[in-house]
């Protein structure tokens, strides 16, 4: 990174203008994301980070290409996930009767539960298939009056603020609620839980909003931090799965410790159940928020779409679909591995490097998408982006978040006539690999 894309005053990333001021990782970078895709596009399509690798004197590679990074997500044979890794890890170190640090302890149920219940791809595709299609995959269908309930419930609290001509804390009255309480339903936690799930659930994902580099490293004092905000969690799961066991409800939950697992013919032990809540949480929350926030922007900035969408409400899920590929909530995450040596756009990977899957630079790359940064209610495979990853390791809780996604606008459409920004919005992001605006004020009015 060369000198001047710091600021001397500030000491954050400027706006890049060449490769050399490229910088995707660094402090304030996310304000700039999407001026140094195009560059990277036109430059570095593969971009190497030197001495970045899992392993000293290794490299790391971030992927910008839609083409190059569909064909890594759809093999996690030959491009081996790093979760995997981890697993083996933990489980060497249980076979030798060693146990895991203090300060990487709470991992230990999410960990666990991948070891024992999708260490291969085959167990992978019945974990999905079994245990949360049902739930948050294509079975959250059922959960669409649900979802319109608690939407409304949430518009009801400011719609008819100063008349119904106010303002609204969309992130805080709005984006960020409705999937913690939608969440909340699916799994079975009472609702007076919300706040404390919210709370938990920010510290799940502190490495993804405070970590350093393309791993996303907490320091020392941070994961300390992480883990006096996770105190009381474990004890909390525990006290839900053993409650459900003995008054069985219709909720995720209670169905986990029911199930008999067909792919393993026995049940999930307390352990195993504990691990899949906690990847609920970790993914049921964060993507729709900024999904939500990021769409409510997009309408803001183009005059009369919001519009189109209360008169025809069978695009909304295309705006959706568009508004994802374009602003995807996570940008990028160095996910996998590579098992053998490799070739990228000319660049060579050597074999047990690891990549950082830049979906945000994939969903905007134009070999793949006519005028990529335009919204395009017509284009075409609409669905073919990459903000949920695809193949077998597709997010499990897309379809979920899908849902909430359109039944939000659907109603929003309905209930307000106009939207648009509020004064005082600096639009600065947060820290972090999630496109997530701090905070967003809207003007509404209500519809008539």
């Amino acid at each position: 990174m060369s000198e001047r894309t710091i600021n001397p005053i500030t000491g954050v990333i400027t706006s890049p203008t060449s490769l050399a001021d490229v910088d995707l990782f660094g402090p304030g970078a996310q304000e700039h994301w999407y001026k140094a895709y195009p560059i990277l596009h036109a430059e570095a399509p593969v971009l190497v980070l030197p001495g970045e690798g899992i392993e000293p004197g290794r490299d790391a590679y971030v992927l910008t290409c839609y083409a190059d990074i569909e064909r890594v997500v759809k093999d996690s044979e030959r491009f081996i996930p790093l979760m995997s890794l981890k697993v083996k890890a933990l489980q060497t170190m249980l076979e030798r009767g060693e146990e895991p640090a203090p300060d990487t302890s709470r991992f230990n149920m999410a960990l666990d539960s991948v070891r024992t219940l999708r260490p291969t791809p085959e167990l992978w595709r019945a974990h999905r298939q079994e245990l949360t299609d049902p739930w948050v995959g294509p079975g959250a269908k059922r959960y669409t009056a649900m979802i319109r309930n608690l939407a409304d419930e949430l518009i009801d609290g400011w719609i008819d603020r100063d008349n119904g001509d106010g303002t609204v804390d969309f992130i805080g009255e709005f984006a960020r609620p409705l999937p913690q309480r939608v969440m909340a339903r699916v799994l079975g936690f009472p609702r007076d839980d919300v706040d404390r799930l919210a709370h938990w659930g920010d510290a799940q994902v502190m490495q993804y909003v405070y970590g350093k580099g393309h791993m996303n490293i907490l320091s020392k004092v941070e994961t300390l931090k992480q883990a006096e905000q996770l105190e009381g969690f474990a004890d909390y799961l525990a006290d839900q799965v053993s409650s459900k066991r003995k008054n069985p409800q219709d909720d995720m939950i209670s169905a986990l410790v029911q199930i008999n697992y067909q792919a393993l013919g026995r049940k999930l032990t307390d352990e195993e159940v504990y691990g899949i809540i906690y990847f609920m949480v970790l993914g049921g929350l964060e993507t729709t928020q900024y999904a939500l926030e990021q769409e409510a922007q997009l309408l803001c900035d183009r005059p009369g779409l919001f519009d189109r969408l209360r008169a025809d409400s069978g695009k909304i899920r295309a705006f959706t679909e568009e508004a994802m590929r374009v602003r995807a909530p996570t940008q990028g995450l160095s996910t996998r591995v590579t098992t053998q040596n490799e070739v990228f756009q000319g660049v060579d990977v050597p074999a047990g490097s690891i990549l950082h899957i830049r979906f945000g630079a994939g969903n905007v790359d134009p070999k793949q998408y006519d005028c990529p940064y335009e919204l395009d209610l017509e284009r075409k495979a609409l669905g073919s982006h990459l903000t949920f990853s695809q193949g077998p390791r597709t997010c499990p809780g897309a379809g979920i978040s899908r849902i909430e996604q359109t039944v939000a606008w659907e109603r929003l459409s309905q209930r307000l006539s106009s939207l648009k920004y509020a004064e005082g919005n600096t639009f600065e992001h947060q820290p972090g690999i999630m496109l997530g605006t701090l905070a967003l004020k809207l003007d509404f009015r209500k519809a008539r």
